[in-house]
C-alpha cells in the first residue's frame, strides 16, 4: 500500500508531512543554530562536511515519511535509522557528552512542532480535532525512533572505550605491580649477598651497582606514577596551585640531572650517553625538563641495540624562532620561541605498525616480545601530556640511523635567559655537564 492510499483518510498527515519536506532547509539551519549555542563547537563543525550536514534533512525526510504513512512503523534497517547511527559515531568523535546528544533532539523536537503549530493554522484541509492528535504522535513517535537510534550507537561506542580503558588499566596495574615486585626481589637478593663475608670485593661492587640500579627504577616508577597524578590533578582544573611550586634553572642543569639519575643504568647496558656541549643558556621548569629527558634517555637505554659494538644515546637542543620552530607539523602560523629538545639514539627503533600509537598511557610498542625490558607503557604519554598541558607539544620521527624522540615548550617574552645576563655564583655554569656516561 503506497502512501497515497494510506493517508486518503489523513488528508491533515499528507499536507504536514509536505510542508516538512519543503521547510527542510529552513528546519535545518535552526537545528544547527540552537546546537552549536549549547556546545563547544564552531557551526561549522557541528556537521563538518556537506555529507554530513545532508544528515538533518535525510532525517527530516523519515520524520515526513513516517507521518503520512500512517499505518507504518519505522523499520530498524529503514535508511533514516542507519543514518542516526552515523549522527551517534559522529557525535562520539566530537566528544559530545549523553546529555548533549538526547538534548540535540529535544531541541529538534521543539523546532518541528513550533513550526507544525505555525504551519496547521493555514492548512485548508479539514480533519478530525482527533487527527491532530495522531499527527503529533508520530511526529513524536518518528523523533523518539531515530533518537533511540543515535543514543544507543553513540553509548555503544562510549562503553566499548570504557572497556578499553578498564582493560587497559588492568593490564597498567598487572605491569606496575610486576616491576615493582621484580624490581624490590633484585634490590632485596643484592643486600643479602653483601651481607656475605665471603663475597670478593669486585663481586661486592657489583651487587651495590645493582642494588643502586634497582632502587633507582623503583623510584622512577613511583615518580612516574606521581606525575600521572598531578596530571589528572592539572587538567581537572588546578594547574594554578602546581605552577606555584614550579622550580627554574638553566636547562643544562636539568639535563645534567636527568643523565645522573640514568647513569649507573647506562653503564650497565653499555650505552654511551652523550650530552651537547652548545644547550641554549634558557631557564626552565625542572621538573618538566627532568621527567621529560628521564623517560626519553631510559627508553633509548632500554630499547638499545645489543648487537651493535658501540650504543649511544645524544640529547641536544635549541631555541628556535617563529614557524621553524613547529615541527613536525607546520601550520604556516608564527608559534613565537620555543625550546626544543631532542634524544637520538641507535637503538633497536620502533616498529612501523606502533609508531601511531606511541604516545598513548599504557601503550607499549614492542609488548613482551623484547625480552628482559620491563615497562609500564606510561612514560611517553606522560612526556605528551606534560609539554602539552604547557602549550607544547611531543613526536617521534626515524631514520636508517636510529630514532629521534623530542618535545617543544614555548618561551614566554618574559623568559629569562642567559645572554646578556648577569648570573648569581650559584648559577654559574660550574655544575657537572657529562659529555659521557
Amino acid at each position: 500500500m503506497n502512501a497515497t492510499d494510506v493517508t486518503q483518510g489523513f488528508p491533515l498527515a499528507k499536507s504536514l508531512a509536505g510542508r516538512l519536506r519543503s521547510a527542510r532547509a529552513e528546519l535545518t539551519g535552526r537545528w544547527l543554530e540552537r546546537i552549536s549555542a549549547r556546545v563547544a563547537l564552531e557551526p561549522n563543525l557541528v556537521f563538518p562536511s556537506d555529507d554530513l550536514l545532508d544528515h538533518v534533512p535525510l532525517l527530516l525526510d523519515g520524520i515526513a515519511g513516517y507521518l503520512e504513512s500512517v499505518s507504518d512503523e519505522v523499520a530498524a534497517d529503514a535508511p533514516v535509522v542507519a543514518k542516526a547511527r552515523e549522527l551517534g559515531e559522529l557525535r562520539y568523535a566530537q566528544g559530545f557528552s549523553a546529555h548533549e546528544v538526547l538534548k540535540e533532539y529535544e531541541l529538534l523536537g521543539g523546532i518541528i512542532f513550533t513550526f507544525f503549530t505555525r504551519t496547521v493554522d493555514d492548512l485548508d484541509e479539514p480533519c478530525q480535532k482527533s487527527e491532530l492528535l495522531h499527527c503529533a504522535h508520530r511526529v513524536y513517535a518518528a523523533l523518539e525512533v531515530i533518537r533511540q537510534a543515535t543514543a544507543a550507537h553513540f553509548l555503544e561506542l562510549m562503553s566499548a572505550r570504557v572497556r578499553e580503558r578498564e582493560e587497559r588499566l588492568a593490564r597498567f596495574n598487572r605491569m606496575v605491580s610486576h616491576e615493582l615486585k621484580t624490581q624490590l626481589n633484585a634490590a632485596l637478593g643484592a643486600r643479602a649477598m653483601l651481607r656475605e663475608p665471603w663475597l670478593q670485593e669486585d663481586e661486592r661492587g657489583r651487587f651495590t651497582d645493582m642494588l643502586d640500579a634497582n632502587i633507582e627504577a623503583m623510584g622512577t616508577v613511583l615518580v612516574n606514577l606521581e606525575a600521572l597524578s598531578r596530571l589528572e590533578h592539572s587538567k581537572a582544573g588546578s594547574a594554578v596551585a602546581g605552577q606555584s611550586r614550579e622550580r627554574h634553572i638553566l636547562f643544562a642543569q636539568a639535563a645534567a640531572e636527568a643523565l645522573r639519575q640514568l647513569r649507573e643504568f647506562a653503564r650497565a647496558r653499555s650505552v654511551v650517553v652523550r650530552l651537547a656541549e652548545d644547550l641554549p643558556d634558557v631557564e626552565v621548569d625542572a621538573a618538566v625538563i627532568e621527567l621529560c629527558l628521564s623517560n626519553y634517555i631510559s627508553n633509548a637505554i632500554k630499547y638499545s641495540d645489543p648487537s651493535r659494538a658501540t650504543r649511544w644515546v645524544a640529547i641536544r637542543a635549541r631555541v628556535a624562532e617563529g614557524s621553524a620552530s613547529l615541527l613536525p607539523r607546520d601550520t604556516g602560523e608564527s608559534a613565537g620561541r620555543e625550546l626544543i629538545v631532542e634524544v637520538r639514539d641507535n637503538g633497536i627503533g620502533v616498529p612501523e605498525g606502533a609508531r601511531s600509537r606511541l604516545f598513548e598511557r599504557f601503550y607499549r610498542a614492542h609488548g613482551d616480545a623484547q625480552g628482559g625490558v620491563e615497562g609500564t607503557g606510561l612514560g611517553l604519554s606522560l612526556v605528551r601530556e606534560t609539554v602539552e598541558l604547557r602549550g607544547g607539544r611531543a613526536w617521534a620521527s626515524f631514520d636508517a640511523d636510529g630514532s629521534c624522540f623530542a618535545f617543544a615548550l614555548p618561551l614566554g617574552s618574559d623568559e629569562k635567559t642567559a645572554s646578556g645576563m648577569e648570573l648569581t655564583e650559584s648559577r654559574q655554569r660550574n655544575w657537572p655537564v657529562p659529555a659521557t656516561t
